[in-house]
């Protein structure tokens, strides 16, 4: 299976491409926004990005505080933290349901 990269900083995803992401998500929503400096900086806390309107509209503002790395496959998307999530998520798309 081929892989797409997605530099999010160059094109960042839009509401409808977050949206669909979320569809997919097995994390809470609220996993997507990174809790670091910048979110820190712009005065946020986790009640700004407590649903999942609030969290597509951040990020489409606030490109930088999309968490990362984000796997998509077709019926499934992770945050990849730790790393052995996207080992466990990939290893599994071909392996038939159980």
């Amino acid at each position: 299976m081929a892989a797409t990269v997605v530099l999010y900083m160059k094109t960042p995803p839009d509401a409808a491409t977050l949206s669909a992401l979320i569809d997919k998500l097995e994390d809470p929503v609220t996993d997507l926004v990174r809790r670091d400096s910048l979110f820190r900086k712009l005065g946020l806390t986790d009640d700004d990005v407590a649903t999942r309107d609030q969290v597509i509209a951040t990020l489409v503002k606030h490109k930088a505080l999309l968490q990362r790395p984000i796997v998509v496959t077709p019926k499934r998307a992770i945050v990849g933290r730790p790393k052995a999530r996207i080992v466990e998520l990939l290893e599994g798309i071909d392996r038939p349901a159980s």
